[in-house]
């Protein structure tokens, strides 16, 4: 691949437009340029997991390889037509996610973002990645999408919150359980 980028600013996107990797060109404010942008922040946010201290091997080599196919799941949406994500993808996942679980206790309680740097940015990874997931289906609604990423996003968001459960015990800081319970019951006595 030769230099693609010998400028950074082209000027062309000060209309407000941007150029999809069809050389069509969209308004900034569209589903697709939404869907593709979100992508890019969830990889973002999962670089953040990846500089934080207390990362173990497996979770750091299966975040490494999520980075490549997010990268790959952005080409996808910005070339209308593309193919990138394919079900092995979904199915390593899978596979990763089944490990990692079931090394940690079942769960009772709901959880709170939180429990040390490394967990609370898989938190936000995870939140990152449903609105990814949100902004996919709405693309799909008015252009063909394959479902392949959806379903992608879908169970990367599911591995995100399992890493984030390893990476708070890994801490010490442990898992922030909702105290559902803080809060006094109607007519309760003061």
């Amino acid at each position: 691949m030769g230099n693609r980028l010998s400028r950074i600013y082209t000027r062309t996107g000060d209309d407000g437009s941007t150029g999809l990797g069809d050389g069509s060109r969209v308004g900034k404010d569209s589903l697709r340029v939404a869907a593709y942008g979100t992508v890019d922040e969830l990889n973002s946010s999962i670089g953040m997991v990846l500089a934080t201290a207390g990362v173990g091997d497996e979770v750091r080599e299966a975040l490494n390889q999520v980075q490549h196919d997010l990268f790959d799941l952005g080409g996808e949406l910005c070339i209308p037509g593309m193919a990138m994500v394919e079900d092995s993808d979904i199915e390593r996942l899978e596979t990763i996610l089944d490990r990692l679980n079931e090394t940690l206790p079942p769960l009772k309680e709901f959880i709170l973002p939180g429990g040390g740097m490394a967990a609370a940015c898989a938190h936000l990874a995870r939140t990152i990645c449903r609105r990814a997931e949100r902004e996919v289906i709405a693309l799909a609604r008015v252009e063909a999408i394959r479902s392949q990423p959806q379903r992608y996003l879908n169970r990367l968001s599911d591995l995100l919150f399992v890493i984030a459960r390893v990476l708070a015990r890994a801490s010490g800081h442990g898992e922030v359980l909702w105290q559902h319970e803080r809060r006094r019951k109607p007519g309760a006595g003061a």
